[in-house]
């Protein structure tokens, strides 16, 4: 975005607010941002920022459609990286007011898109959103994971090593074939270790069987 353009540098300095915790000064700035908008695509920057301050879900999911209206109307690659963000958004308003189907729908937008945004620790944690708002809007499961209880047990001693090589693929796992993959052989590495105590090591076992 251009650093020089009158809403973005509006947006910025509200973010400079939000980051220093002083809301209302951050909220000011996004609403002049939007009565400064002279197109489609200043007017989509300001709203999705308006949409975090707002006080009700509905007002929330008002703006987040507005932006995601907006960013049709752009229609060009300027906007692309919004996408997977605000779908996430729009899901997540969907979810605080009881409308899983809505939010499952967004979820799944955004997850399409997230290879529109550049790598980095921000696409990383937008990825971890998705992935808890598919699971939350998913079937229940009908039994305990065994998977989740190996990673609970490791929780419980603090097996930082196992943790940090499980967690990342287990936590972002939008439901994909290639999702599963990464669990999988990142289970099978664990596993080709044997530094398990022998109940988690047979548990591992027990979680690596099915997935081939």
């Amino acid at each position: 975005m251009d650093p020089e353009n009158t809403v973005v540098g509006l947006c910025a300095r509200g973010m400079a607010a939000e980051a220093a915790d002083r809301p209302s000064e951050a909220r000011e700035l996004f609403r002049q941002a939007w009565e400064a908008a002279d197109d489609d695509y200043e007017a989509c920057v300001a709203a999705h920022y308006l949409a975090r301050h707002q006080s009700t879900p509905e007002e929330t999911l008002r703006w987040n459609l507005l932006c995601l209206e907006r960013a049709d109307r752009v229609g060009d690659g300027r906007v692309l990286p919004f996408y997977p963000s605000l779908h996430g958004s729009l899901g997540r308003a969907h979810l605080e007011l009881g409308q899983p189907n809505e939010a499952r729908g967004h979820f799944e937008s955004a997850a399409a898109r997230l290879g529109d945004l550049p790598a980095g620790p921000y696409a990383d944690w937008l990825r971890l959103r998705i992935a808890e708002g598919l699971r939350a809007t998913g079937p229940a499961p009908t039994e305990p994971e065994p998977l989740r209880a190996l990673l609970e047990a490791l929780c419980a001693r603090a097996d930082l090593a196992s943790l940090a090589l499980l967690l990342p693929p287990y936590v972002e796992d939008l439901g994909r074939p290639e999702d599963a993959e990464r669990i999988t052989g990142a289970l099978r590495m664990l596993h080709a270790e044997r530094r398990l105590p022998p109940t988690e090591q047979a548990a591992l076992a027990e979680v690596i069987g099915p997935r081939g």
